[in-house]
């Protein structure tokens, strides 16, 4: 069982992304690559020395082929097919309109997934507000509504859910139970929002020049594009009802038949829409590869870095984080819904939060027949927590940073890792103890 110094890498790389950025962004700009090497190193190499290079091989292998591949595939197809469609045509950004866009959004996150969703509104939504100063509140809050808390109706919505439906826990679990925290969170979410949104286009002054001229008519280019992203969700949902078996093994780590199939179907859509995708959709989308060059850097460290701390979690109430685990559970062995609620939540803030939600998910006793009846508070709470506190940090789900990112390369001037969570404290912190008494 390792030991918490084993955590230290990977505190150390969420330091730099939360730090560097700020203290030396030209430094960070240029050499944030190098940054993550060196701190996956830093885990790799004493891992080495004190198991072996044949047991940190194996254990490189098995983040990298088992976890980091599938899921940057998965990223890289929805953020090209997503960056394919062109809605065509300069909406005028306010309130009520950006609304309206992240209420579309929210509407698709749990169809195509957080990810997908973000990539297909995030830039006609930028679009749209391009006249203003100030707009990077809108995307703080896109990301709050489209990239987390509208994931949670489906397990096609958030890694976590799709790790529940494997493990047994029904395709419409999840609508049918977090139905209403999810709207508590989406409508509440847009109604801070629209009062937000109002004050600040009270105090802008819009640009002399507004960037995205007017045109006749509105009309999406790349439609071939949302077939694809059909194919994207199918393939998914196929992964997880189709139990092909093991493949092959390399280094120990089981490639499954469904798996395999996947993950080819999804870089076979990848590159068709690629070469489908009329030219000039892309140069109007402003298209490149930079914000998810940038992502995959940045999840190749996590993804690496975490496996020690993800084994302390697993190690249960006799790890390291042992004191967290028990707090879960009442002295007479009932779970107690709150505890599990924040636990997985505060630990997804941070942490990849699908692994967290299974360790929580088994804490619960694992047995999904079980938690979707008599335990299914507590099932609805590691749901919860999971999916909506995934909004607290930048690293907390995926399509964040990939959001971030995008946001950037339009020039719009995100907050810091911090500054970031200035937001998230001060927005969602609030609704999640109200989201406590009221169901937890």
């Amino acid at each position: 069982m390792p030991e918490l110094s084993w955590g230290l890498p990977f505190a150390g790389l969420l330091l730099s992304i939360a730090l560097l950025p700020l203290a030396a962004p030209g430094f960070w700009h240029r050499h944030q690559g190098k940054v993550v090497a060196a701190w996956a190193l830093a885990y790799l190499v004493p891992q080495a020395a004190h198991s072996g290079l044949d047991a940190a091989w194996h254990g490189l292998v098995h983040a990298a082929v088992g976890e980091y591949i599938p899921f940057i595939v998965l990223l890289a197809t929805l953020f090209i097919v997503a960056g394919g469609i062109f809605v065509r045509g300069n909406l005028h950004g306010g309130p009520g309109l950006n609304v309206a866009l992240m209420a579309i959004g929210a509407v698709l996150a749990s169809v195509m997934g957080t990810t997908g969703a973000s990539m297909l509104m995030i830039r006609p939504l930028i679009r749209a507000n391009d006249h203003r100063r100030h707009t990077a509140h809108v995307v703080v809050f896109f990301i709050f509504i489209v990239s987390n808390a509208a994931g949670a109706l489906t397990p096609l919505g958030d890694p976590p859910l799709f790790l529940g439906f494997l493990q047994g826990v029904a395709f419409s679990w999840t609508l049918v139970h977090l139905l209403p925290h999810t709207l508590f969170m989406v409508g509440t979410l847009l109604a801070i929002f629209w009062v937000i949104d109002r004050w600040y286009c009270r105090q802008d002054e819009p640009r002399p020049v507004d960037p995205t001229p007017d045109t006749r008519g509105f009309g999406i280019e790349g439609a071939v594009n949302l077939a694809l992203l059909a194919g994207v969700a199918g393939l998914i949902l196929m992964s997880g009802v189709w139990h092909g078996g093991v493949a092959f093994t390399l280094a120990g780590a089981e490639i499954t038949w469904q798996g395999l199939m996947r993950d080819l179907g999804l870089i076979a859509i990848a590159a068709l829409s690629w070469h489908l995708t009329p030219p000039s959709a892309h140069a109007q989308n402003q298209f490149s590869f930079g914000p998810i060059v940038e992502v995959a850097k940045l999840f190749a460290g996590i993804f690496l870095t975490i496996i020690p701390v993800i084994a302390m979690l697993r190690a249960g109430v006799d790890g390291p984080f042992g004191a967290i685990v028990s707090a879960v559970t009442a002295p007479d062995g009932t779970p107690r819904p709150g505890m599990y609620f924040w636990a997985a939540g505060t630990l997804s803030s941070f942490l990849d939060n699908a692994p967290t939600y299974l360790v929580f998910f088994n804490a619960a006793g694992g047995d999904a027949q079980q938690l979707m009846t008599q335990y299914a508070t507590t099932l609805a709470a590691i749901s919860a927590g999971s999916v909506f506190m995934g909004a607290n940090s930048y690293i907390g789900n995926a399509p964040n940073l990939m959001v971030k990112a995008v946001a950037e390369s339009r020039g719009i001037r995100m907050p810091g890792f911090f500054g970031y969570m200035g937001w998230s404290v001060a927005v969602l912190l609030p609704l999640f103890v109200l989201m406590t008494l009221i169901w937890f």
